[in-house]
């Protein structure tokens, strides 16, 4: 097969996956959709199914089991934090499993996640909904392609040929 076919680095890599949990319960999946395009070495997509797809093949159909060590991380911190709602921005619908970023003492950035409302009570996690999940996906690599200079440049890809409308960032 033509090296141009193969998951490499720098490759706009194009999936049609299925995520599960451990229970079987189907999380997301681009099937019934469009492939989901990613940029292949810029930290699109979890460490542990980069890894795995890395020198397989266009039409390869693959199931991966990735550790929460190689996909969002084990459980860390306090858990769960209650902030009011009146923190938030007025007029936007919050949601379980929204991700904003919020502000450190020091200014730095990191992200929450909401893992609760209750009222006026929203509660705030730095843990992603699915860290300490062992994660299972079924994958096929529908196609591969060379990344545009522009998508190297933004480290992610313009949809699933490159010429999509992109809004600079």
């Amino acid at each position: 097969m033509a090296n141009d076919q193969i998951v490499a680095q720098d490759k706009v890599i194009i999936i049609h996956y299925t995520l599960r949990n451990s229970a079987g319960e189907e999380l997301d999946s681009s099937s019934g959709g469009d492939p989901m395009p990613y940029l292949h070495g810029a930290d699109n997509i979890v460490p542990g199914l980069e890894r795995q797809l890395e020198g397989k093949a266009v039409g390869e159909k693959l199931t991966i089991e990735v550790s929460p060590e190689e996909g969002y991380g084990p459980v860390e911190g306090e858990g769960p934090m209650p902030v009011s709602r009146e923190n938030f921005q007025p007029g936007i619908e919050l949601e379980v499993g929204m991700n904003f970023m919020a502000e450190g003492p020091g200014g730095q950035p990191f992200p929450l996640w909401i893992s609760q409302i209750d009222g006026d009570v929203v509660y705030v996690d730095t843990n992603h909904p699915l860290a300490g999940e062992t994660l299972h996906f079924d994958v096929e690599i529908v196609g591969v392609r060379d990344a545009l200079p522009v998508e190297l440049a933004h480290g992610h890809p313009h949809g699933l040929t490159g010429t999509e409308d992109h809004h600079h960032h």
